[in-house]
Parts: C-alpha cells; sequence; structure tokens
C-alpha cells in the first residue's frame, strides 16, 4: 500500500515508519517538526517527508494513497489543556476535515489513533471493552471521542475508518519522551535515586510498549476490510494492567538501590480504568505483542546509560512536550494557535 502517516517525527510514528517499510509499504510522512531537534537518531530509511499542519490539508495531497495513518495530535492530557478550543481545533476538526478530504480522494482506509483514556472513570470491578461506554475526563480524551464519532459518519462501501484505542504507551523510541508514566518514572530512578509518584498509586493504568502499537497499526493494513472496517480495538495485553504503585515496584526491581516517594500533596487520580484486550487478539491474531513492562524497563534502562540521561535533560524541554511547546511560543517561533510564524506550506524536506 502507499501509506500517508501524520505524526511520523514523533514518539510512535519514529518508531512506526520502519515497520511499515519493512512490511512493504510505500510510506509517504507528515509533521509539524516541532520537535525535529529532540531526538537521538533519524528515523532509519529515508521516506518523503512534508513539512504540513494538518489543518492546512488540501485534497491533492491525499490523491493516490491506499491508506492514512493519524498520528499527529496535541498529545497528552497536560499539553491539551493549555487551551482547549485548540486542542478541539487540532484534535477533532482538523482530524474529521482529513479524514472528509481523505475520502474524496479515494482512500480506502484511515487508521485513527485513539485512545484507552476515552474510558475515563471505569467500573473498576469490570474490564473496559470496545462496547463500554465512554467518559472522557479531559479535552484531550474528549477530543479523542469526537472524532471517533464523525468519523464512524463518514464510513462506507469504500471507505473504512478504524480507531486504535492504544493503551499508555511507554518505552525507547528515537524521538523519546519522558512526560509518559513508565518513561518518566524509570527517569526519576536513574537520575536521582527516587521513584516520585504524585498521586496515591492507586489509578488503574494499562500499557503497552510503542513498538507493539506500530505492529498494530501494521496488522490493521494488512487485515480484511471486513475485519476492520468502522471499528475500535484496544491495543495492549490484559496482564499489562498495572495501579501505578505496581509499575513503581516493577521500576525499583531494575534499579533496587531507589526509593519510592509519594507526593504529600497527592490524592486520587480520577483517571482510572482497567482495559480488555481480547477484541484485537481475536480479529487480527497476526498482531501478537511482545513486550512487558519489566522487559520495557530494562531497556530503558539501558538506553538512560547509553545516553547519560541527566535530571535536567529528562525534566527540560527537550524530552517534555508542553514544555518545548510553551518555549517556542515565548521565544516568537509559533503563534498562540501553534503555527510556526515564518511558515511555508508544505515545502518538502
Amino acid at each position: 500500500m502507499k501509506v500517508l502517516i501524520t505524526g511520523h517525527d514523533g514518539y510512535i510514528g519514529s518508531v512506526m515508519v520502519p515497520l511499515l517499510q519493512a512490511a512493504g509499504h510505500e510510506v509517504v510522512g507528515v509533521d509539524t517538526f516541532f520537535f525535529s531537534n529532540h531526538h537521538f537518531e533519524p528515523i532509519s530509511k529515508a521516506i518523503l517527508e512534508l513539512h504540513l499542519d494538518i489543518r492546512d490539508f488540501v485534497p491533492e495531497e491525499f490523491e493516490g494513497f491506499d491508506a492514512v495513518i493519524h498520528l499527529a495530535a496535541l498529545s497528552n492530557d497536560p499539553l491539551s489543556e493549555i487551551n482547549p478550543e485548540l486542542t478541539f481545533e487540532i484534535n477533532h476538526r482538523a482530524s474529521v476535515s482529513m479524514a472528509k478530504l481523505a475520502k474524496e480522494a479515494g482512500v480506502q482506509r484511515f487508521l485513527y489513533a485513539s485512545t484507552c483514556s476515552v474510558y475515563g472513570v471505569a467500573n473498576q470491578e469490570e474490564l473496559a471493552t470496545e462496547e463500554t461506554s465512554l467518559r472522557p475526563l479531559t479535552p484531550y480524551s474528549t477530543s479523542k471521542v469526537r472524532v471517533e464519532a464523525d468519523l464512524s459518519e463518514l464510513a462506507d462501501g469504500t471507505f473504512s475508518p478504524v480507531f486504535l484505542r492504544n493503551a499508555t504507551a511507554y518505552g525507547w523510541s528515537p524521538h523519546f519522551r519522558s512526560d509518559l508514566v513508565v518513561n518518566n518514572l524509570a527517569c526519576w530512578a536513574y537520575t536521582t535515586g527516587e521513584i516520585r509518584i504524585m498521586s496515591d498509586g492507586t489509578p488503574w493504568r494499562p500499557i503497552v510498549h510503542v513498538r507493539d502499537i506500530a505492529n498494530a497499526f501494521t496488522s490493521v493494513l494488512a487485515a480484511p476490510r471486513e475485519v476492520i472496517h468502522n471499528q475500535a480495538f484496544n491495543v495492549g495485553l490484559a496482564e499489562e494492567n498495572y495501579q501505578v504503585r505496581d509499575l513503581a515496584g516493577i521500576i525499583q526491581e531494575d534499579f533496587p538501590d531507589c526509593i519510592i516517594n509519594y507526593d504529600e500533596h497527592g490524592g486520587p487520580d480520577p483517571r482510572s480504568y482497567r482495559v480488555d484486550f481480547s477484541k484485537i487478539a481475536r480479529c487480527l491474531p497476526e498482531f501478537k505483542p511482545t513486550w512487558n513492562a519489566r522487559r520495557g524497563v530494562g531497556e530503558l534502562h539501558k538506553a538512560y546509560k547509553e545516553i547519560n540521561l541527566t535530571r535536567e535533560d529528562f525534566t527540560s524541554q527537550k524530552y517534555v512536550r508542553i514544555a518545548h511547546l510553551r518555549a517556542l511560543i515565548q521565544e516568537g517561533s509559533l503563534d498562540d494557535r501553534l503555527y510556526w510564524k515564518n511558515r511555508v506550506i508544505n515545502p518538502q524536506v
């Protein structure tokens, strides 16, 4: 397939592109390149890259593509709370506009990166399935719910949207993020000897390695249309549902000299959910996640040693999305709508 992938220069995209190419797909990337100076290595195989904001797409840019993988978004809850209306402009309205243009251009599959956080506060006695009521608690997760609903309305005999509700990502990537729970706790452990928990440690989180996320998208591209058409899939493993305090314990096993500290002002986080992943295992048997928390923490520990990670590194704008965007706004590179001030629409890089 010829595949257009938005956000290809990001944390997940930089892992996904080589896997798509290895599967035989022709890949074109689209990104704003907000974080292009903050990575350890380039994408391993050269692809055509477009410097383009997803709000600026025109119909011609989708012509000739078989599928779109849409990863680009304001990518976490703190980031989306800078300006909730901007979150809905980018994450919701621009995503739906993209899908409509893609459909008009003849794109057959539209793979949308959603999130398990759409479940918000779920019944702790049950695992949330794809049929569980959605209870988003933040602008970020609310925007994801709205996109899923609007894209589902576009589904027909020629256009198949698919919604991959990823568990919380973790693991090493060429374009690393330290603002994800496992990555963050391991960063604290490595650089300070302390595992710092900002809640009371009781919230449940499902987690999934970034490479398993990439493999899930590759599996959806290869699946028969009738299996994936207008479907939502939770992406992860049942045994990778953890309370935050349990994740801290796993990290402490790899960093045995560390202590676990709970913030004295930290209370229970209202976002707490356990997720069922049986549907993706049943419908896409070729998708076989291979990572678990213990293996992933070991990978992170090794990577932190190799790059000589410091506390200043991981708490700075270098690896924290919200800090970096605020810095770009403050220095005048971005305007208050997160557009480059001296932008050129759609140059090839």
